[in-house]
């Protein structure tokens, strides 16, 4: 397959996510999780080049509906009792180390179903790279096999999950500048190297799952250099009746509280990971990174 012909298939795959055929039978209420209005990428003059970006936010999201009832309420309550409950008992084994069944009891917890379609990731070094939707995505590749995951340098900082992301082996990257990328393609090979599992989310930060973006290419180079496989997920986040929805999406200027209080006041939220098969470490970055971005747009 030539260079323009893969391009071309990449930006029809986007296209095609992007702006699904809609189901009549669905109210409006319903159509707007799934056909958020994407305002565009800012010009290129008005953001670094390596800055991630993404137009998702507030337009993306389900409109808020009328007062919660009691139920839901009761719902909320109950869920949110057992995170905390959950989260003080198990502190002590995340400092120790990343423990998936733990991962898992903390989705359950918040009302989320996880689905892997698959059977793990792979032994000896491979570099996990997934679409990226929400800090759901980070909890459920941690909980099928124990994952050393590639963050944003701020996240160190945040209480509790700096302590858990430092403890388990996170990789930290400066998304707002190149100086210390290099150090990070050099760790990450290093921890393949070593035969540990890497996640990353080439996007380089959230969208809400009706539009995708570009995969990055830094984190390849990793592969490359460590001679070890990628591993295409991809992520997809769903109401119980199959249809899928922005809901559960953590995108924009959005707070942490506010995206988990919406995934708690749902009846249940659908999270499957479609385990694709692994890429060998070969051409250059950029080729990998396409042949990546199109096996996880092209799964469902």
């Amino acid at each position: 397959m030539s260079e323009r012909t893969a391009d071309a298939l990449t930006t029809a795959l986007r296209l095609r996510r992007a702006v699904p055929p809609p189901p009549e039978h669905l109210p409006p209420a319903a159509l707007r999780t799934l056909h958020p209005t994407h305002p565009g990428l800012p010009p290129v003059a008005d953001r670094p080049a390596w800055t991630p970006c993404s137009p998702c936010g507030p337009d993306c999201l389900p409109t808020a509906g009328r007062r919660a009832d009691p139920r839901t309420a009761l719902r909320v309550a109950r869920r949110l009792a057992a995170l905390v409950a959950l989260l003080l008992v198990a502190l002590p084994v995340l400092l120790i180390g990343p423990n998936p069944r733990l991962f898992r009891a903390v989705l359950r917890a918040v009302g989320v179903r996880l689905r892997v379609r698959g059977t793990t990731y792979g032994e000896g070094g491979v570099l996990v790279v997934a679409n990226h939707l929400s800090w759901i995505d980070v909890v459920a590749l941690g909980a099928v096999a124990p994952v050393r995951m590639i963050a944003k340098r701020e996240v160190a900082d945040w209480p509790l999950i700096g302590a858990i992301a430092r403890r388990t082996g996170a990789l930290f990257v400066d998304r707002g500048g190149l100086r210390g990328l290099p150090d990070v393609v050099a760790g990450t090979a290093t921890a393949l190297r070593g035969g540990a599992v890497v996640g990353v989310f080439p996007e380089g930060t959230t969208w809400c799952g009706s539009a995708s973006g570009p995969f990055r290419r830094a984190p390849f180079q990793a592969a490359l250099d460590a001679g070890r496989p990628v591993r295409p997920v991809r992520i997809d986040l769903a109401l119980p009746d199959g249809r899928p929805t922005t809901a559960g999406a953590f995108v924009g200027d959005e707070t942490l509280w506010n995206s988990l209080r919406r995934v708690l006041r749902l009846e249940r939220l659908d999270c499957t990971l479609t385990l694709l098969p692994p890429l060998p470490p070969e051409g250059d970055r950029r080729t990998l990174a396409a042949r990546a971005e199109r096996a996880v747009m092209a799964a469902r």
